[in-house]
């Protein structure tokens, strides 16, 4: 399917209503046409909603919108937000860790990468509260200062000593590709992870960064059952190219250079269940995360 048909909704979605109430689904109804197609949960990263106010509000905003969770920052106050989550029936699938930029697992000072391994231990403990399954972090940055190899082996020496709590807790640590220089490519990203031996470290992949320098269907089918969350991110090469680097991300979802059929095809043949997460831009207004919804419904049912 072409992106423009895939955008396209059927004109004859109600003359199609009388052959079966699936087909008017999936004609006519982003929503109705994901839940037949894959049963996907729609989630939000907390970090992207801009509307204002409380936890509380904000929350009742993505309720309202039709996420049906939100991925929370760590360090918040976590009485707030549970009562928040309580209150708005929202699930909290997974937590982002706030420290993991500032203070990376990487870092040539032992303090600083000891402050990062706590950081990640008190986001294991905010998930286990808030019943998610996983934190999200970044693992480290390759840097002037910091070598390639390097990074590779002190992150994972920082993460391991935040394993035990993350295996007591029942909280998977999931790896995310970011543009931090660091783990490439699908094969070293899968080395990577396995060389824990641990089903508590996996893969949170976000769709959108990868497009810089590949494919996220060839991601998504390498490392399969590794990917504990997916961060569904739209970003346009052409746009990369015409005004700079980061002004690929200011594009809407379904407008930029995703191939979202061949992405979701790939997502069904590894047998992914679990939760699709915006992390874009437009969630500013109880109307934009309305229009974050309908996208993804239509990312969903392609």
């Amino acid at each position: 399917m072409q992106r423009r048909e895939f955008l396209k909704t059927g004109a004859g979605a109600l003359a199609l209503a009388a052959l079966a109430p699936h087909v008017l689904a999936e004609a006519g109804n982003p929503s109705a046409a994901a839940a037949v197609k894959r049963p996907l949960k729609r989630g939000i990263m907390w970090a992207t909603v801009g509307v204002k106010g409380t936890v509380l509000e904000k929350m009742k905003a993505i309720k309202e919108a039709g996420f049906d969770g939100v991925e929370m920052m760590s360090h918040m106050d976590a009485d707030e937000v549970l009562r928040a989550r309580d209150a708005t029936g929202l699930l909290i699938p997974s937590v982002c860790g706030r420290d993991h930029w500032g203070k990376p697992l990487t870092h040539p000072d032992p303090k600083v990468r000891a402050e990062g391994v706590e950081a990640l231990k008190q986001t294991l403990r905010d998930a286990k509260r808030y019943g998610a399954s996983s934190v999200l972090l970044v693992p480290g940055v390759v840097s002037k200062e910091v070598a390639y190899n390097e990074a590779y082996e002190r992150s994972q020496a920082e993460i391991r000593k935040a394993l035990p709590l993350a295996q007591e807790l029942g909280v998977s640590i999931a790896i995310e590709n970011v543009w931090n220089h660091f783990l490439l490519s699908p094969l070293e990203a899968a080395r990577y992870v396995d060389e824990f031996n641990s089903p508590a470290v996996g893969w949170q992949f976000d769709v959108g960064n990868i497009l810089n320098y590949g494919w996220p269907e060839q991601w998504i089918r390498i490392l399969g059952p590794r990917i504990k969350v997916i961060h569904i991110k739209e970003f346009s090469r052409k746009r990369r190219d015409n005004e700079g680097l980061w002004k690929g991300f200011e594009v809407k979802l379904l407008e930029g250079d995703n191939n979202w059929p061949a992405v979701m095809k790939a997502v069904d043949e590894i047998g992914y269940r679990g939760w699709a997460i915006t992390e874009q831009g437009g969630g500013d207004s109880p109307e934009g995360l309305k229009d974050l919804v309908v996208r993804l419904d239509k990312i969903l049912a392609a």
